[in-house]
């Protein structure tokens, strides 16, 4: 199974990674620095699932979202934010995002995303 984990900063995609080896330890997970990379990305490797940041240059998380989601409307997004105002929640979940969750992961939110948000 391929995840797509885009993020502007490293050490975010790393620790996200790692929360999501628990979970998946076979996954192939792919990672992208903004939302334009992200949005080729997806059009060429479509994967399975992808967790998402909405604060990055080049392309932002919600521009990012409409975009997979114009490609596939059933893609499977989840945002994963330092971005938790209640207005940002209903935008992204409105465009199509599965859920959204607050940085940074832990082990217990990310078993929860992959019993109750994904179908994969």
């Amino acid at each position: 199974m391929k995840i797509l984990v885009v993020d502007d900063s490293s050490l975010a995609r790393k620790i996200l990674i790692k929360e999501l080896k628990k979970i998946e330890p076979s996954a192939q997970i792919l990672e992208a620095e903004n939302g334009a990379i992200a949005v080729e990305m997806f059009k060429n490797e479509k994967p399975a699932a992808v967790f998402l940041d909405l604060t990055m240059p080049v392309m932002d998380g919600y521009e990012a979202l409409e975009h997979i989601m114009s490609l596939d409307p059933y893609a499977q997004v989840i945002i994963v934010s330092a971005d938790i105002q209640p207005e940002a929640r209903k935008k992204v979940l409105q465009i199509g995002a599965k859920n959204m969750c607050p940085k940074p992961i832990n082990s217990e939110k990310m078993e929860s995303i992959f019993m109750h948000d994904l179908i994969i």
